[in-house]
């Protein structure tokens, strides 16, 4: 069974995922997958630097401070950064299910 945990800021999210976790339920957490696939050498990172320029931190990985006011600011390029991410995301989660379900 799998069971997705969702909700805006502030909503307990956190709480319930590290309750799981206590309780030896195996979790995957996609903001720590999303930051796994922005880290420095992988492809989603080189698809944003070619898309969005001088975006990466000296060890490669990206700079969300850098990254953020351009997406924040162009809904255009949110799309398009999120284009880059989301399948990366999807890709994490399905090769962590398979180990986790293993």
């Amino acid at each position: 069974m799998r069971v997705a945990l969702t909700g805006g800021i502030a909503t307990g999210k956190s709480h319930v995922l590290g309750e799981f976790r206590r309780r030896g339920v195996p979790c995957l957490d996609a903001d720590d997958l999303a930051h796994g696939v922005m880290a420095g050498g992988t492809e989603a990172t080189a698809a944003i630097a070619e898309r969005f320029g001088d975006v990466l931190d000296a060890s490669g990985a990206v700079d969300r401070r850098k990254l953020a006011p351009i997406v924040f600011a162009d809904p255009a390029a949110r799309r398009d950064l999120e284009a880059i991410v989301h399948p990366a995301v999807y890709r994490a989660i399905d090769r962590k299910s398979t180990r986790l379900n293993s």
